[in-house]
């Protein structure tokens, strides 16, 4: 089963548990109602019609766990549904504390609390039928190289694995027999229409960058009219990794695929303005209400300023200014090197420290910033004009990370955390791509909910 096919089965599961969630959550709070209890006429007096979109409520805080890696995992599951759980409570008291009207406490409870079971329940039978060794796609990787090692090599690193890797198919003589990443090479393209029939292949990942010979080139299309899943490198790379392999793609890959696939329509940029300034505003609100303690810890730890500016550069290369709550003591680049900040940095203070484990440093940047419309709540990391300058000159592509406006938070933010060198960079850089070349208000809205994640758990650097 293919990972789309996966998705729409634990979606139609999760609509369906969440579905008898929401009806034991109307039985349990019809039975505090002594004069209508469970009936039709209790359903259409007393249940608003927020209350039966709570599902729906609930899918939305699901979405990361739509993610395979994560589908297939117990312990992100677990962490996953927790999290849904949690911030669904901490809206309805945020609402509890400020509507007029009293909510239904014993209905928005019951569901979160059936909700959570349910999906738990159904997610783990899931994991249990899904991830044993019989409902694997059994693959064969065409081309043992650079590419198809680096696939092997990023596979081994999952857990439970996404697929079964039978071997490698090589038309080099010299790599016929030869374990590749501990994956054998079992033959070449003349041998892949029997190699298929005798493996039970299902899916095929074409991972030849160089020029490929016809006896390769006609097996592949025959095994694709026999019904076998024929996909490339790079689309494999970017569904198990949520990254763009940057080292392996040709210097005018940009050129030929990134720019057209990275424009978005009117339609998103509208949305993702709007949201944008929604978010800013309740970000700024955020803000007032905890500079006085912000400020006053500040100024007992450290002293002035409370605020720190910094030049960066926006969407197309524009400069602008960036504003957060000042973490680091003053002059910490007194040499005069920019130096991005790493794990545990000595120039952090003690009231610095926390602001940025817990975010709220960023705070300053929705009035400043979001509102404005230099940064966006999504996107890549704003950087300064010198580092920019000084990584274009290793990592491949740096500077397309311009294509968008930066943001708050990002991709690479919540898969990566903090980089600090070139490798690390290199790595965020790889999510900074993916995010540019896919981006939709689906995964906007996944990466702001896995950034409450981030906040809560103290996260940040």
């Amino acid at each position: 089963m293919r990972a789309t096919d996966k998705r729409v089965l634990l979606f139609i599961g999760d609509l369906l548990v969440t579905l008898i969630a929401l009806l034991i959550a109307l039985y349990f709070w019809a039975q505090g109602d002594a004069w209508l209890k469970f009936s039709w006429k209790f359903l259409n007096e007393r249940v608003p019609t927020w209350f039966i979109l709570l599902p729906a409520f609930w899918l939305i805080l699901l979405i990361e766990l739509y993610d395979m890696r994560r589908a297939n995992s117990r312990r992100e599951t677990l962490r996953g549904i927790a999290l849904a759980a949690g911030i669904g409570m901490a809206i309805y008291l945020l609402i509890f504390f400020i509507a007029k009207d009293p909510l239904p406490r014993r209905g928005v409870a019951g569901f979160v609390l059936a909700a959570s079971l349910f999906t738990l329940g159904w997610r783990s039978l899931y994991i249990n039928i899904f991830t044993a060794p019989q409902f694997m796609r059994r693959v064969l990787i065409v081309g043992a190289g650079r590419a198809g090692s680096t696939l092997v090599e990023q596979i081994h690193q999952i857990w439970p694995p996404p697929f079964f890797v039978v071997g490698f198919i090589d038309d080099d003589p010299s790599k016929i027999g030869e374990d590749v990443e501990k994956v054998k090479v079992i033959g070449g393209g003349s041998d892949l229409l029997e190699i298929i029939d005798r493996e039970c292949i299902s899916d095929l990942i074409f991972a030849i960058s160089g020029e490929m010979n016809s006896t390769m080139f006609n097996a592949l299309l025959e095994a694709r009219e026999r019904g076998i899943e024929v996909s490339t490198f790079g689309s494999v790379y970017e569904e198990l990794l949520g990254r763009v392999p940057i080292a392996l793609l040709q210097s005018d890959w940009i050129l030929r695929s990134f720019v057209d696939q990275a424009h978005a329509n009117a339609f998103f940029d509208l949305a993702k303005r709007l949201i944008d300034i929604l978010g800013g505003l309740i970000g700024t609100a955020g803000m007032l209400l905890i500079l006085p303690f912000v400020a006053l810890a500040t100024l007992i730890d450290s002293g002035f300023p409370l605020f720190y500016t910094q030049e960066r550069l926006g969407m197309y290369g524009k400069p602008f200014k960036i504003y957060k709550f000042r973490t680091m003591v003053q002059n910490a680049e007194k040499d005069g090197h920019a130096r991005p900040a790493v794990e545990n940095d000595e120039r952090v203070t003690n009231v610095g420290r926390f602001l940025r484990r817990s975010h709220l440093d960023e705070l300053p940047q929705f009035f400043f910033n979001v509102l404005k419309g230099d940064m966006s709540l999504v996107g890549p990391r704003s950087e300064r004009p010198e580092l920019i300058e000084k990584f274009q000159l290793d990592i491949p592509f740096y500077r397309a990370r311009l294509f968008v406006k930066p943001g708050l938070t990002g991709w690479a933010q919540v898969n990566f955390g903090y980089a600090w060198d070139v490798p690390t960079n290199t790595i965020k850089q790889e999510y900074d791509l993916y995010y540019i070349k896919h981006r939709t208000l689906l995964l906007d809205i996944l990466i702001l909910i896995r950034t409450v994640s981030t906040v809560i758990g103290l996260k940040g650097q």
